[in-house]
């Protein structure tokens, strides 16, 4: 009898997962003018110790004003590269595959952390943290000079030559990518952030080649991923986030669409998510719950022919499973329960019956996990739902 899918290994392009479960990207805001930190170190190694067949770490911006916060991590720069190859390694001797996803906040840039407030940083802020010259380096770009709310900063519109030229940018991210060893690389184009901010006609007003009808505004990511593409091995595979309803105007139709244009490119998995363009969850799926973004994963997978990443609400071991059962998705991505439980890919392969040795995790944890298991059979783990049913002494 073949084993649950989610333990299954999986391989793209040269790459082999040991497992679906992927840790999505995730801000931490923890960098040091765009450098990594021990925190770093600390958060990726916790997951890939955890085990997750893939560590995708965090929007890391191609250029400086790309950085949403003070915190961003940053890939502009080969001066980033050594932080990131440290984490790497890390990452690579837990038996994990190390990803990186990179990034451009756009007009959504330049604001205080989410705990912090999240409001557009003040001009005093940043010149009392990062010195003089900051803030005018610092300006708020987009497709078009439009914001939202009508409260935020107007973001400058970008010109051709610009645009032109953040493309480049991208290629060389991807190329410093490699450099620091990364195995999968996604690049970020949901979430209201750059990439988003073309696709949707919300917020691209453009007149030119970047703007105008769907394909138009298709044009600056279909370019992107062509010239990372370029800089990224053959033998890696790469990712695209998208919010594939925004419910401002870009939706399902168009991410199929999309997906189509850059399969051929050179993308091989569409991560599915959605929002973040007009500042609210969206609606038009219905109420926020378990998986409620999965019918995105399993309508791009359909009808665009390409591989998809499940997203969103996806917390139990049975419910990540019958996804993959049901061919929804190819691949399981969870956040912020993984930050509930780093130890989810284990305690899922528990759950689900697979890996009575632990073989998941280093040998420090699963050595004694393997003897508690076996000597004391009575023993429900405490992150079990009938744990409370399990209150007598063993």
């Amino acid at each position: 009898m073949a084993g649950p899918l989610l333990f299954a290994p999986m391989q793209i392009r040269g790459v082999t997962l040991k497992n679906r479960v992927v840790v999505a990207p995730m801000h931490q805001y923890a960098a040091s003018r765009g450098f990594a930190t021990d925190w770093h170190l600390m958060n990726a190694g916790r997951y890939a110790a955890g085990g997750a067949g893939l560590m995708m770490v965090e929007s890391t911006k191609v250029e400086q004003r790309g950085c949403g916060t003070m915190g961003d991590l940053g890939l502009w720069d080969d001066a980033f590269i050594p932080g990131l190859k440290r984490i790497v390694d890390f990452i690579r001797a837990q038996d994990c595959v190390a990803g990186i996803q990179i990034g451009h906040s756009g007009r959504k840039a330049r604001r205080f952390r989410p705990w912090e407030g999240g409001a557009p940083l003040t001009r005093e802020a940043v010149v009392e943290a990062l010195g003089a010259d900051a803030w005018d380096a610092w300006d708020l770009v987009a497709p078009s000079a439009a914001r939202s709310p009508e409260s935020d900063p107007l973001p400058r519109a970008l010109s051709r030559t610009e645009v032109k030229d953040l493309v480049l940018r991208w290629g060389q991210a991807a190329r410093r990518a490699q450099e620091a060893g990364f195995e999968v690389l996604e690049i970020h184009g949901a979430h209201g952030y750059l990439i988003h901010q073309f696709l949707s006609p919300f917020s691209n007003q453009r007149n030119d080649e970047y703007g105008g009808d769907a394909m138009g505004r298709m044009r600056f990511c279909t370019e992107v991923v062509e010239e990372v593409r370029r800089h990224w091995p053959e033998e890696k595979p790469l990712f695209l986030r998208l919010s594939v309803e925004d419910d401002v105007g870009w939706g399902p139709a168009e991410s199929v669409e999309l997906a189509k244009l850059v399969k051929p490119k050179g993308i091989d998995v569409i991560d599915c998510s959605s929002g973040g363009m007009s500042g609210a969850p969206v609606t038009s799926a219905g109420p926020i719950g378990y998986g409620y973004q999965v019918p995105y994963a399993e309508r791009l997978r359909r009808e665009a022919g390409i591989l998809s990443m499940a997203v969103g609400l996806i917390v139990h071991a049975d419910q990540a499973e019958g996804i993959l059962q049901k061919g929804e998705a190819d691949l399981i991505a969870l956040a912020r329960e993984l930050l509930y439980n780093p130890n989810w890919p284990m305690d899922a392969a528990q759950k689900l019956g697979v890996d009575p040795r632990f073989a998941l995790v280093p040998p420090a944890s699963a050595y004694w996990l393997e003897k508690r298991a076996r000597q004391v059979k009575t023993m429900v783990p405490s992150t079990y739902r009938d744990a409370l049913k399990a209150s007598e002494p063993v």
